[in-house]
């Protein structure tokens, strides 16, 4: 018998929510997380906007000493992991043998930029010999991985996905493959980036990927609108507890959807740029339905990579009505990056904790700041306010600079 694959916890710290309620309060209200960033001084930036996690005090989850050891994108998923554990009813001592078919598999972009950043400076102003002994494990991103199975006895498969903005949509994939092929019974599986630093904020920008609105930061991210000028960078991180679905019901576990699809695909074209046409994405899409077996008319909702750049808005719809057929027009499409803006390796994560909070209460987000419509950008993108729809089951969609597409479907359970 074929093993399924279901969602037993949810967890996050994002922009708008230090919890998943918080949070999908927030979103389903069309309130917009983004502000002028506090981290640091951005005069002589281009850019002074992002989606800055003000609230956020990482000894909330971790011991003091040991919280002062880590990047902030550790912190956020170590955070947004015992969330998740806690919702799904899991803890392991060390010497539980269940604990050996428990996993994780994180996805990060970046991985510990900040911490990256504040040595170089170190070295730059103080000399190497001054640099931190743990500046190797505060950078590597795979490390997010390594310390919550160090934390939460998670001793089975432990690995990173690192697909810039598609990194933690294939954590969550490769989890559940991990389980389909019996080498685990649960997995921790999600995502954090924590980019809000000079370097990160200079790249991107000089790379032209950044909206300016800087006069107006909650009106900048504006997915699929006409005078979209860019995506506003975000940080978090979200964690989903994948188990194997007869696992799940033996111990009583609430389960919240099951992984129904999953599709990856690459546009093989540029560095940055998606394919023109959106074939690349279209067949990330394909291959999620297939893989699960079901038809476009069964999905209810997707949640949009949407990343409010002129070039991804109009690939992606092109994309979905290649995927969809007829059934793209009638389709509710809504991109809550308007709301918290980019989280980069970490935004696949939390578009799949959205996809089934949506199945849970039959709501769907907004776009918001869809104020102007663009006409290469034709479909329903729920603009502006929340639509109380019944979905049975949702995809959500991530594409990665380096042509990188996967495409996730969550199923009612």
């Amino acid at each position: 018998m074929a093993r399924r694959v279901v969602v037993t916890g949810l967890g996050t710290v994002n922009p708008l929510g230090m919890d998943v309620e918080s949070f999908w309060k927030a979103a389903q209200a069309g309130t917009s997380g983004i502000g002028l960033i506090t981290a640091f001084d951005t005069k002589g930036f281009k850019v002074h906007i992002g989606g800055e996690i003000a609230a956020f005090d990482p000894e909330q989850w971790i011991e003091k000493r040991e919280a002062r050891r880590l990047d902030r994108f550790d912190q956020l998923f170590w955070a947004a992991t015992a969330q998740a554990l806690a919702d799904a009813g899991i803890s392991y001592e060390e010497d539980d043998p269940a604990a050996l078919r428990a996993g994780v598999v994180v996805g990060s972009g970046i991985g510990g930029m900040i911490s990256f950043q504040g040595n170089l400076d170190v070295m730059r102003d103080r000399g190497p010999g001054r640099i931190s002994p743990l500046a190797i494990t505060q950078i590597i991103p795979n490390m997010a991985a390594g310390l919550v199975s160090i934390e939460f006895n998670l001793f089975g498969p432990n690995t990173c996905t690192v697909t810039a903005c598609a990194a933690s949509a294939n954590a969550i994939g490769d989890a559940a493959e991990i389980i389909k092929r019996g080498d685990a019974d649960v997995m921790v599986a999600g995502g954090a980036e924590a980019p809000l630093c000079e370097f990160a904020l200079a790249g991107f920008s000089q790379a032209r990927a950044l909206s300016t609105r800087n006069d107006d930061p909650g009106a900048a991210s504006r997915p699929f609108d006409a005078d979209r000028d860019g995506f506003v960078m975000g940080e978090g991180a979200a964690t989903l507890i994948l188990e194997e679905r007869e696992h799940a019901i033996a111990r009583g576990a609430t389960i919240h959807a099951e992984v129904a699809g999953y599709g990856m695909s690459s546009d093989g074209y540029h560095v940055t740029l998606p394919r023109p046409g959106g074939a690349g994405a279209a067949r990330a899409m394909a291959n999620a339905l297939r893989n699960g077996g079901l038809g476009p008319e069964e999905i209810g909702y997707i949640n949009a990579h949407g990343t409010s750049t002129m070039a991804n808005d109009v690939t992606e719809t092109e994309a979905i009505k290649t995927a969809f057929g007829e059934h793209a027009d009638g389709m509710p499409i809504s991109s809550t990056k308007s709301m918290t803006g980019h989280l980069l390796g970490g935004a696949g994560a939390l578009e799949s904790l959205v996809c089934i909070l949506a199945m849970r209460d039959g709501v769907v987000p907004p776009t918001i700041n869809y104020e102007n419509p663009d006409p290469e950008c034709d479909l329903d993108y729920v603009p502006n306010e929340a639509r109380e729809v019944p979905v049975r089951a949702a995809m959500t969609n991530s594409f990665g600079f380096g042509g990188h597409n996967v495409s996730l479907v969550f199923a009612a359970h």
